[in-house]
């Protein structure tokens, strides 16, 4: 115990020490000097005469300006630069800046009545200054001092700025100025258990899978004997990877708040630095922090900052301060010391790009996937983020859900925020189902645009191509049911088709047929109704040639390349995987195939060209036109999917939109 307090003590001591007292010590050094040699100084470019030799001096028309110490009597005359040699004959006689030349003088009035006659005369033209001792010393001592003053100053700032502001440097013992020891200290921010305000697993909706494999993590810390009883080992870190916004940071965030023990957080952009070894140093010292804290957690947000794949791009220079990072990060991860009771968690949503090393098991045992969520997920994320909304009583959260495919949980929410913006813009008492209904097309289309000046040509070429679209859909088996089409421009689109397309896991090459057969009806409608082609399809086209090339080139989907992938998830690629014969194919195999959807589109609208006239007027006088007009006009669709089904039992009314489709 004794030995323990004498530590405290000294460790106490230690951090005491601040460096502003070596500053007040040069301070007073520098004082010191000043007033002591200071003369000597002055004195190098000066030189002392008698009073005699003084009045000759000022006779001659030497003198430039004349000061009088009425506290010394002592007179200083600033020789003119054409009268230096005159006063000094040799180099060794000046030193200084200021060429003077001191006398004492025997009385003020003595002066004076000397000084009167010599302007008379006009062989003295200058000014005369008389000054007391003390105030001459004061200035004196602040103009030498201020400079310094200046440099210590701008000295401290560029520190403080270099350390990052921190007030505290951690081990290191330093503070205040001397915050430029703290570059190489990790920034990581430490969650205390008792915080308040903290997000729980209560609060992540959806993620059931990733939620059970954090809380395994979590459950292991707070009882261990349960899982080494039987020889287990808890995994020493997992990845969660998946697209953005899908709660992945907010995981981390209620591990956090469900663990009774400390957890490090901090982005793997934060051990990057323009310092050689800065990221290094940070990564030993983030681990020395947890280990001292062990039993604890590290999660490091977007390690992909930091945990690129080594190796596969042209570095210029020997040195790469990333890849040290990356190695410094690999070792305390998994080296040759001992790395136990701190567990590591990441997120990112290039798991592709990741080092190989940094993915191994030992290092990230686990890859927790954070994928999109489906209908029932989105209605658990829903209920979260509308806890604090003032919803209507009979708000449908199914029928929400069901409009919202392909969301993630950060769009969910965006959608919540979005519709009580609107709610309280139309001055409703309650968010309502058409307010969350119009935020949906708010964050897909964009905002509506009525006050477009658009020709009346435009207007039914837009509307011509919207219908071929709808008419193309509804008689294809596999392409998505239709729920709503627009000729209002909304953001940079002049219309927008809405659909409402299944939660497949899997696609077939008949339903991505079916899919670009009803993207090319726009196109196709234009050429047939108009006789001309227009810009509006580029956006059409662009996703229809994608398609294509998918299908050729990565999935094996083509008669002459089939089941042949030439994928490579390669971020640094300068050569294609395949030959220029090869190349030559696919193009032609993505021409085969587009032409063909074409072909087939232009038949399918020839062929119901009356109803196709028929949604195009409707469009054109009603801006817009919904799934009921459709089966008004061409008879119910014979295929009936899944999500058309659930879509019966809650039917979509003039509001009901879902994901667009936006031609520019």
């Amino acid at each position: 115990m004794a030995n323990e307090q004498k530590n405290k003590k000294n460790k106490g001591r230690q951090s005491s020490f601040n460096f502003t007292w070596i500053y007040i010590i040069i301070a007073t050094v520098l004082g010191y000097l000043f007033i002591n040699g200071g003369g000597q100084l002055e004195n190098s470019g000066s030189r002392e005469v008698n009073y005699t030799k003084f009045q000759k001096y000022v006779r001659e028309g030497y003198a430039q300006r004349i000061v009088a110490d009425k506290d010394g009597g002592t007179v200083t005359m600033y020789v003119q630069r054409d009268h230096i040699r005159d006063v000094f004959p040799t180099t060794q006689d000046f030193k200084g800046k200021t060429p003077t030349v001191t006398a004492q003088y025997p009385s003020d009035d003595r002066l004076d009545d000397f000084l009167e006659s010599e302007r008379k005369a006009k062989r003295f033209l200058g000014e005369v200054e008389y000054r007391h001792s003390d105030d001459s010393a004061w200035w004196n001592l602040f103009f030498n001092l201020a400079p310094m003053a200046v440099i210590i100053f701008v000295w401290i700032f560029l520190l403080r700025r270099m350390g990052g502001g921190s007030g505290n440097s951690g081990s290191s013992g330093f503070s205040g100025p001397m915050s430029i020891f703290s570059v190489g200290k990790s920034r990581a921010r430490l969650v205390d258990k008792d915080e308040e305000n903290k997000v729980t697993f209560k609060d992540v909706a959806g993620q059931e899978g990733a939620k059970q494999e954090v809380q395994e993590i979590v459950d292991f810390l707070k009882n261990p004997a349960k899982y080494t009883d039987l020889g287990g080992k808890i995994p020493k870190g997992a990845l969660l990877v998946g697209p953005p916004g899908t709660g992945k940071t907010l995981l981390a965030k209620a591990v956090a708040g469900e663990a009774d023990v400390p957890f490090f957080s901090m982005s793997g952009s934060d051990f990057v630095e323009m310092f050689v070894g800065v990221g290094a140093s940070r990564v030993r010292d983030l681990f020395y922090k947890a280990k001292e804290k062990a039993p604890c957690i590290i999660f490091i947000d977007e390690i992909d900052a930091v945990g690129r794949a080594r190796g596969n791009k042209m570095s210029i220079g020997g040195n790469d301060e990333r890849e040290n990072t990356l190695n410094q990060l690999l070792t305390e991860m998994d080296g040759f010391g001992t790395n136990s009771g701190v567990i590591i968690l990441a997120a990112t949503n290039r798991a592709d790009i990741l080092d190989q090393a940094l993915l191994r098991a030992g290092r990230f045992d686990r890859q927790i996937h954070v994928d999109l969520p489906d209908v029932n997920e989105r209605r658990a994320i829903f209920e979260v983020h509308l806890r604090p909304i003032k919803k209507a009583d009979d708000l449908d959260l199914d029928f929400l859900s069901r409009q919202t495919p392909g969301f993630s949980g950060a769009d969910i929410a965006n959608v919540c925020n979005e519709a009580a913006l609107i709610a309280a813009r139309h001055s409703h008492s309650t968010v309502t189902k058409e307010d969350f209904l119009s935020a949906v097309d708010r964050i897909i289309g964009g905002l509506e645009k009525k006050t477009k000046v658009m020709t009346a040509e435009e207007k039914r070429t837009i509307a011509i191509h919207e219908a071929g679209h709808a008419t193309v859909s509804w008689h294809l088996q596999y392409a998505n049911p239709l729920v709503k089409v627009t000729i209002v421009p909304r953001g940079r689109a002049l219309g927008a088709a809405w659909y409402l397309p299944e939660e497949r896991q899997i696609t077939t090459r008949e339903q991505m047929l079916d899919e670009m057969c009803a993207t090319l009806g726009g196109r196709a409608a234009e050429e047939i109704f108009i006789g001309h082609i227009s810009s509006g399809a580029m956006n059409d086209l662009e996703r229809v040639t994608k398609q294509a090339y998918g299908m050729v080139a990565y999935m094996g989907m083509s008669d002459k390349l089939p089941n042949l992938c030439y994928y490579n998830n390669s971020e640094y690629q300068f050569q294609k995987p395949y030959s220029e014969d090869t190349a030559r194919e696919i193009d032609a195999e993505v021409k085969k195939i587009i032409a063909e959807q074409y072909a087939r589109a232009k038949a399918l609208l020839s062929e119901k060209s009356a109803g196709h006239g028929q949604l195009a007027e409707i469009l054109q006088e009603r801006e817009v036109i919904f799934a009921d007009d459709v089966e008004h006009i061409f008879g119910k669709r014979p295929w009936v999917s899944r999500t058309e089904e659930l879509l019966e039992e809650k039917p979509v009314d003039a509001e009901t939109t879902t994901e667009a489709k936006t031609e520019s």
